[in-house]
């Protein structure tokens, strides 16, 4: 996500390469990208800095805190699935502003969706902070800090479960005798079509899928199909099961 967060405010110029920089301790991840980011301070350690966004693994955040309080670090932003800004403060000298986000992938598109939450120091400004970071590569809400668990059940991993809509759709296309590279554009069309029918129409979804379904007709053979498998309530159980987990990981 760290990466994908990068590549989106280069490409929205956000910043000029050269006065970012990112800690890499893995050294083969570290050369992969000084390749990728040529112009961006690739390092081991943290270099000074007026302010950091933290995208590690959660166990990984007390050491990254602690070097960021050793370099004076004055706000963050943290994209660090389930720690709750508590957490962070308390690895953080005191009244250290911590912004805590989840972003999602299609950042690295300029797309993404973003909702952030404000710890116990951040001002107005930091949250404005925040989010010119995460404007910059998509749309960015805010929310209670509790929110921020269902946030990453419906949006941080939402693309996964539409990535693997299209890894479904693009089987059933070529199942049905449909070439790969056709079913392949076809797909991503559609799934291109349909959000931007969706956002751009102003129609709620139910309306937008009436639409299209002409009673008897192949559509709604299609979705009755999915209707008897339930593939509504499942995914719905699958956003709680990633709710469940980003708690989870805040608790541990």
């Amino acid at each position: 996500m760290g990466e994908a967060l990068l590549g989106g405010l280069l490409a929205a110029g956000w910043a000029e390469p050269a006065d970012l920089a990112v800690v890499e301790v893995v050294p083969d991840r570290r050369a992969a990208l000084e390749e990728r980011f040529p112009k961006v301070v690739v390092s081991e350690g943290v270099v000074p800095a007026d302010a950091a966004v933290i995208a590690v693994k959660p166990n990984d955040v007390e050491a990254a805190c602690a070097a960021l309080a050793g370099a004076r670090v004055a706000r963050v932003l943290s994209i660090v699935a389930g720690v709750p800004t508590a957490r962070l403060e308390a690895a953080l000298p005191t009244g250290t502003p911590v912004v805590r986000a989840m972003p999602n992938t299609p950042a690295l598109v300029g797309a993404g969706a973003a909702a952030i939450a404000a710890g116990a120091a951040a001002t107005e400004a930091d949250l404005a902070w925040a989010e010119s970071i995460l404007s910059a590569v998509g749309t960015v809400v805010r929310v209670d800090e509790l929110q921020l668990d269902a946030v990453t059940g419906v949006s941080g991993s939402g693309p996964a479960y539409v990535f693997r809509f299209a890894e479904a759709l693009i089987a059933a296309g070529e199942q049905a005798g449909l070439p790969h590279d056709i079913s392949v554009a076809l797909t991503v069309q559609t799934l291109t079509g349909a959000a931007r029918l969706l956002a751009e129409s102003g129609e709620p979804p139910a309306d937008l899928r009436a639409a299209v379904t002409s009673p008897g007709g192949t559509t709604a053979a299609a979705l009755r199909v999915l209707d008897e498998r339930q593939w509504f309530e499942a995914l719905v159980d699958a956003v709680a099961a990633a709710t469940a987990r980003s708690r989870e990981l805040g608790a541990g």
